[in-house]
């Protein structure tokens, strides 16, 4: 797998990546998602490609000065066990040093077992926050 930033050719993959990975929400646009990730911090959204140049895994990491954030996690099912998550995250984290970045946080649905035991495995532990949210923009 190659890792390189996301390229606006690749949206109707990803969004079909993500929907084959169940990361997808009726509240969350996942083509707003991707457009308002492009107008920040773009070069933080990587995608990870097969010898073909398919998109086979994504990952979107952020940062606002005090914390980065990563999002939209996915490795394809065929494309699992082989370490495609885990050089994403490496990527990523790298990218979010580089900026100064001391901490990442992520969410997880409570449910989601795989992605708390994969998250665990690289060293990810539960912080003892609670999670709130309050939408803004209705997709």
């Amino acid at each position: 797998m190659h890792i390189r930033a996301f390229e606006e050719g690749d949206t109707d993959s990803v969004v079909a990546l993500w929907r084959l990975c169940d990361l997808t929400r009726p509240w969350n646009d996942p083509r707003a998602d991707i457009a308002r990730k492009l107008a920040v911090q773009r070069e933080l959204f990587r995608v990870g490609v097969d010898e073909a140049g398919a998109p086979i895994a994504t990952v979107m990491g952020g940062y606002e000065g005090h914390r980065g954030w990563v999002n939209y996690l996915a490795v394809h099912p065929d494309a699992r066990g082989a370490g495609r998550a885990r050089a994403l995250m490496v990527e990523i984290e790298r990218l979010l040093r580089a900026r100064g970045c001391p901490k990442v946080n992520l969410q997880v649905r409570g449910d989601n077992t795989e992605a708390l035991a994969f998250y665990t495995a690289i060293g990810y532990g539960r912080d003892d926050a609670v999670s709130l949210g309050k939408r803004l923009v209705t997709d």
